[in-house]
């Protein structure tokens, strides 16, 4: 595996189908104000740290993209994902002294809150005598630091969250935060968790308003997404340390599956996890071999031992990196 200085030319073909994504989605919402908070977010995590380096950062990508197949949206094709795995991931990240970007679906689990109980939102609260509203005192530890943490990692400048919903927007949204992470060179890193479309629907084949059910039976023609990890790792970051996940339903093609995906795509580590049991256990598949990764008690997460190993790969790269 290279160490991320990657001089391969990407195929004409793909790079045309690149291109042809990009100038033919939906303009993204809001591009400057975003493209300007991510810039400010990096410049203030590019200063030398306490130690004298620079902060890490990652890029956590989180939940799953939909697939509009109308203009004026009212139905689309979603890839199934809670976020849970990016939102937890988050946490430990920023513990171990990262700074993260957080890019996340509409909707999904956030950070320092996969612990909270599962009750609807009001009913956290209750009213107190004197009519102030107050946390029930069932729940007031875990809330409390949920906040407290949440709260800290912002004010301390190692967390951006940036929303997406459709598939034209993730892609955008990541080419922005590549490009801009470039400058952190091997001290970047991409922890791409988010579940993506592998076909969409072109923007300007799709209907502009919504379709309707008495035209009969629809017959739709979907395209395929071009593979933008290759365009990540070799164009819009080529040193920073990129991870990328693998879900499968057969456990007989999982591994296999994972190491193509490592070699394809030039990824230093790919997760290669099970649908069935995803959120106990994971491979981590790596050049000279797998590791396997598993909770270590019913109140841990498997997130917790997982970044740990990805933080020391990192580590690594870094010191590959002449760094």
């Amino acid at each position: 595996m290279d160490s991320g200085n990657s001089s391969d030319v990407l195929p004409e073909d793909l790079s045309a189908s690149v291109e042809s994504f990009f100038e033919t989605a939906p303009p993204l919402r809001d591009s400057s104000l975003t493209a300007q908070k991510l810039q400010a977010f990096i410049d203030r995590n590019s200063k030398p740290s306490e130690d004298g380096r620079p902060v890490r950062v990652v890029c956590i990508t989180s939940g799953g993209t939909t697939v509009p197949l109308e203009q004026r949206c009212v139905r689309y094709i979603d890839n199934f994902s809670s976020g849970h795995r990016g939102a937890a991931s988050t946490e430990y990240f920023v513990k171990a002294g990262y700074a993260v970007i957080f890019l996340h679906r509409r909707g999904s689990c956030q950070p320092y809150c996969h612990r909270l109980p599962e009750d609807a939102l009001l009913d956290l609260f209750e009213v107190g005598e004197d009519s102030s509203i107050q946390v029930c005192q069932s729940h007031s530890a875990v809330v409390k630091k949920a906040i407290r943490d949440y709260r800290t990692a912002v004010e301390r400048g190692q967390l951006l969250r940036l929303p997406f919903t459709t598939i034209f927007e993730y892609l955008q949204l990541l080419r922005i935060i590549a490009i801009s992470m470039k400058q952190l060179g091997p001290y970047g890193m991409f922890y791409l968790a988010a579940a993506v479309s592998d076909f969409y629907v072109p923007w300007e084949s799709m209907a502009k308003h919504k379709i309707q059910s008495s035209s009969g039976p629809m017959d739709m023609r979907l395209s395929q997404v071009p593979k933008m990890l290759s365009v990540l790792r070799k164009d819009w970051a080529p040193m920073a340390f990129c991870i990328s996940f693998k879900l499968e339903t057969d456990a007989d093609i999982l591994l296999q599956k994972a190491e193509i995906a490592m070699k394809k795509y030039q990824m230093h580590i790919v997760v290669a996890n099970l649908l069935a049991t995803y959120k106990r256990e994971v491979t981590v598949v790596t050049d000279n071999g797998t590791i396997d990764v598993r909770k270590q008690g019913e109140d841990s997460d498997v997130e917790d031992e997982l970044i740990k190993i990805l933080i020391d790969r990192h580590c690594k790269h870094l010191e590959q990196s002449g760094i």
